[in-house]
C-alpha cells in the first residue's frame, strides 16, 4: 500500500533531503509540498529534480485541504510546526515531526488532540539512529555514572538551544539518575552562562559554529573514569532512515509518540 505524504518545508535543506528520500520507494509518494516561495510549481522542478508530478502549496491548510494524504512530515520552524500539526489531526493525517522548539504544554495538547481523534503522530527530536542509540546508551550509563553533562554542537543557523535532541537525553539521563546537583556548592560563574544551562541537577551546553551539522557527547565522570558516549551527523542524509521508519510506523499509531526510540525494536 502506499503512503502519501505532505513535506512542509520541502524547499529547505532537511525538506529537500525527505522529497529524494521519498523518490527512492516505490510505497511512498509526495503528493504535495510546502512552500511560499515556489507556491503553483512542481516539487521537482523548482528543487532542480525530474518533474514529480506534485504541486508546492503556500500553506499547509491548502495543501491539506486540496490533496489525500496520510502523513504530513513537518521540518520547518517552531514557530508554526504547532498549528502544523493540529491542522493535519483534525484532518487525520498523522504528522511525522523533525522541528523542535516544541514545549511540554504544547506536546501534551497535542497529545491529547491524538487521542481523542485516533490519530497518530511522531515527534522525534533526532531521526538519526545512531543518535536515538546514544540516547538510550545514556539513559542506561545514568544508573551507574550520575556525574554528568551534555554538549550538543550545531550550525549556526538553528534556532533553538540546546537542542531537542539535548532536551530529550536529558529527560532520558534524569529516568535513572539519581538526582543531584553537581560541581562544587559555592561554584561561581566569571562569566554568566559559562557552565551552561541547569536541569534536573547537571548541565547542558550549546556550541553554534558554521561547518557544523549536528553534533552531541554525553559525558559521565566518575573516579578515575570517564565515559563518552558521542554521535555525529555529517550530512543531512543521515536523517533519512529515521524518517522512512517514522513514515512507517505511524501508520500503524493512534496517539501521539516523543522519540524514535519508543518505535525501534531493541529485543
Amino acid at each position: 500500500m502506499s503512503i502519501r505524504i505532505i513535506v512542509a518545508g520541502a524547499s529547505g535543506r532537511m525538506g529537500q533531503e525527505v522529497v529524494k528520500m521519498i523518490k527512492q520507494h516505490d510505497h511512498l509518494k509526495l503528493v504535495a509540498g510546502v512552500s511560499r516561495t515556489h507556491a503553483g510549481q512542481d516539487v521537482g522542478e523548482a528543487l532542480g529534480l525530474a518533474p514529480l508530478g506534485a504541486p508546492f502549496y503556500a500553506t499547509v491548510q491548502k495543501a491539506l485541504d486540496e490533496q489525500k494524504a496520510d502523513v504530513l512530515v513537518d521540518f520547518t520552524t517552531p514557530h508554526t510546526v504547532k498549528e502544523h500539526m493540529a491542522l493535519a489531526i483534525r484532518h487525520g493525517v498523522r504528522p511525522v515531526v523533525g522541528t523542535s522548539g516544541l514545549s511540554e504544554p504544547e506536546i501534551q495538547e497535542l497529545s491529547e488532540l491524538c487521542a481523542v481523534s485516533g490519530v497518530g503522530a511522531i515527534i522525534a527530536p533526532n531521526f538519526a539512529l545512531g543518535a536515538v542509540l546514544m540516547m538510550v546508551f545514556a539513559r542506561q550509563a545514568a544508573k551507574y555514572l550520575p556525574h554528568v553533562e551534555i554538549v550538543e554542537y550545531h550550525h549556526d543557523q538553528k534556532l533553538d538551544a540546546p537542542s531537542g535532541t539535548a532536551m530529550k537525553t536529558a529527560e532520558m539521563v534524569a529516568e535513572t539518575r539519581t538526582e543531584m546537583r553537581q560541581g562544587h556548592p559555592d561554584e561561581k560563574e566569571l562569566l554568566h552562562g559559562a557552565r551552561g544551562g541547569l536541569t534536573q541537577g547537571f548541565r547542558v551546553h550549546s556550541v553554534r559554529l558554521p561547518g557544523l551539522i549536528a553534533h552531541q557527547e554525553v559525558l559521565f565522570g566518575g573516579d578515575g573514569q570517564l565515559l563518552t558516549i558521542r554521535h555525529d551527523s555529517f550530512n543531512r542524509e543521515s536523517f533519512m532512515p529515521g524518517v522512512k521508519l517514522a513514515i512507517e510506523k505511524v501508520m500503524e499509531q493512534d496517539r501521539l509518540i516523543y522519540g524514535l526510540e519508543n518505535v525501534i525494536e531493541f529485543a
